[in-house]
């Protein structure tokens, strides 16, 4: 029995529980993530309670681009990108909140030694590419607004991080709270979960 090529198996069905758990994360990882920056510009980078929020936030932005992998066909290059970004970006991610904790014992960052060192710097930056592929699946969805709005947060991302400019990290996460958060409405696993309960 074939397929037709415009017919497609959902690799999350609308409704199960990993269809609500991967929508759940636009909500919650970016409110995650708001708040670990928020303690970071209260406490400073080195905050070891923000640490611990940054890598949970870190592995919410992973079930992010899942979520948006899933909505794409399976045989796009973008699905792809999304696969690989959201694995890889999750870890370099999380390779910084526990370089804050690590750093809240008072020992040295990482990002200053060389050596193995420097794996977290390249890993760190896959996580606004992975901003960036979730701002193209976005507008390849049709919906332009929060694509901008996503790909204005994966530019400014590594900007205020790199930088430590705390103020604008926090209004980056503000951005990603709005644009994510309201892309339930649209996202297509949970239109179609609504519209069939």
């Amino acid at each position: 029995m074939s397929k037709s090529t415009d017919e497609s198996v959902a690799l999350v069905p609308a409704g199960t529980p990993a269809d609500r758990m991967l929508t759940a994360a636009l909500v919650v990882a970016p409110l995650l993530y708001l708040a670990a920056d928020t303690l970071y510009a209260f406490q400073g980078w080195h905050s070891g309670i923000a640490g611990v929020i940054h890598v949970l936030g870190a592995i919410g932005y992973g079930v992010v681009v899942l979520r948006f992998a899933t909505c794409l066909p399976g045989g796009s290059w973008l699905a792809a990108g999304l696969l690989l970004t959201a694995i890889a970006g999750a870890v370099g991610n999380a390779a910084y909140g526990f370089e804050a904790i690590h750093q809240s014992f008072g020992d040295m960052a990482l990002v200053d030694r060389s050596g193995a060192a420097i794996l977290i710097k390249p890993l760190g930056l896959l996580f606004p590419a992975s901003l960036a592929l979730v701002a193209l699946a976005a507008e390849r969805l049709g919906h332009r607004v929060p694509a901008v709005a996503v790909l204005i947060a994966a530019v400014l991302w590594p900007v205020a991080h790199i930088a430590n400019i705390a103020v604008l990290a926090v209004a980056v996460n503000v951005l990603l709270v709005v644009a994510l958060g309201t892309s339930t409405a649209w996202i297509p696993g949970a239109t179609q979960a609504r519209l069939t309960r």
